[in-house]
């Protein structure tokens, strides 16, 4: 691992008002912490914000101001009354990678029909890769794989490097 690879900011921000409450244990965004160290990036622990677009964007444009390239979110991609999680990201993303999301849904679906009903985005915003993982521990560690098969990648293109 080089120098730039380690000086490389992540984040993760579990998306759950039953967490954010304390009732339930965030199980999904430690599994993202876990993947994103492994890989050589620098990420404190997650945090813990309730559903809702408001609080989503708010923790997005936080991330981003305090440096963070790679930001995955867990949690709020579903289809209840709050599952909010996607309606946050678009407020901040400035790009949608389609692709991304589509690969997502894909792996998902193959391991569990509802899968398919994911409404996760991927997209960058002000220099970050921002991607909407599922709420499920289960479905984190399916994700992670995609995600960092290309962040790296992606975060150099944003930032203008030849590629």
């Amino acid at each position: 691992m080089d120098e730039a690879e380690v000086a490389l900011r992540a984040a993760v921000i579990t998306v759950s008002d039953r967490s954010a409450r304390g009732e339930r244990d965030d199980l999904s965004g430690p599994e993202a912490v876990a993947a994103l160290r492994v890989a050589g990036f620098d990420c404190p622990d997650a945090v813990v914000v309730p559903d809702g677009a408001e609080s989503v964007e708010r923790a997005l444009v936080a991330m981003i101001a305090a440096g963070s390239r790679l930001i995955v979110t867990t949690g709020g991609t579903g289809l209840g009354p709050r599952d909010e999680t996607p309606e946050g990201t678009r407020l901040v993303l400035e790009r949608e990678i389609p692709g991304i999301s589509e690969e997502l849904r894909r792996i998902g679906a193959a391991e569990m029909p509802s899968g398919m009903l994911s409404r996760g985005l991927a997209g960058v915003a002000r220099g970050a890769l921002i991607v909407n993982l599922p709420g499920s521990p289960s479905g984190v560690r399916s994700g992670m794989p995609v995600v960092l098969s290309v962040a790296k990648h992606v975060i150099s293109q944003v930032a203008g490097e030849d590629h």
